[in-house]
């Protein structure tokens, strides 16, 4: 299939919304690899005093990750999908949580653009026309020595761990999404992970984009080689 982008997808997106909360949390690991991550980011005095953004909030999950780890910070979150947005909106927040709708390409350009001490971007690159425009963005909108945290899907390069994301796509997730009228969102969330670069890729991305100090640090559980942690800092 054709990889949906731009409107498609945010429209995709919103139509898969109200249930997307229900699928993620049958996902073994699925918030305590989010918290795992966000906690990576290694944010000092909980966070007091710092400005965070979340880029492509969604429902909101980063954001309560990023929440548990750096509890005092002010937290920014920002999705292209109004649907996505809403459900992220609805929940309970401290004030020092705010959300705003905007594609990730034209972040530079909101309210939002910083400068920031840190940025989570959760699930989002694989789904960018141009990832690249987008990491030179946010590496514009953190402050000198600024870290970023990366939570993506990006498969090792090991045949095993291509096999694995297949199985429990096609075996469940996909199924799930037919079930409730949101195939096509995740036939292309299947293949937006096939398509998109190696763990060893994406590092490379990052520092192709200026980020320096790039790690790549693994998760657990079956998500073991398919999905990882990408440390960068800004120089």
């Amino acid at each position: 299939m054709t990889l949906l982008r731009y409107d498609d997808l945010a429209a995709a997106f919103d139509h898969a919304a109200p249930s997307y909360d229900r699928m993620t949390a049958a996902n073994p690991g699925y918030h305590g690899h989010l918290r795992r991550s966000a906690r990576r980011l290694c944010l000092p005095g909980e966070g007091s005093g710092l400005s965070v953004l979340d880029l492509g909030c969604g429902t909101g999950s980063s954001t309560r990750a990023l929440l548990h780890a750096a509890p005092r910070a002010a937290i920014t979150g920002v999705d292209a999908s109004a649907g996505m947005l809403g459900q992220a909106r609805a929940k309970a927040w401290p004030s020092s949580v705010s959300f705003v709708h905007a594609p990730a390409e034209d972040v530079g350009s909101t309210d939002t653009a910083g400068p920031h001490d840190a940025v989570f971007a959760a699930y989002l690159f694989r789904n960018l026309a141009n990832p690249d425009t987008v990491l030179r963005t946010v590496r514009d909108l953190l402050r000198p020595g600024g870290r970023m945290a990366v939570h993506e899907y990006t498969l090792s390069g090991r045949t095993v761990h291509r096999t694995v994301w297949n199985a429990v796509m096609r075996g469940l997730v996909v199924p799930w999404g037919r079930l409730h009228g949101d195939a096509t969102l995740y036939r292309h969330l299947h293949r937006s992970v096939l398509e998109f670069d190696t763990a060893e890729q994406f590092a490379d991305r990052l520092q192709c984009a200026g980020f320096v100090d790039v790690q790549v640090l693994p998760l657990p559980g079956w998500q073991t080689g398919i999905t990882h942690t990408f440390l960068a800092t800004r120089g």
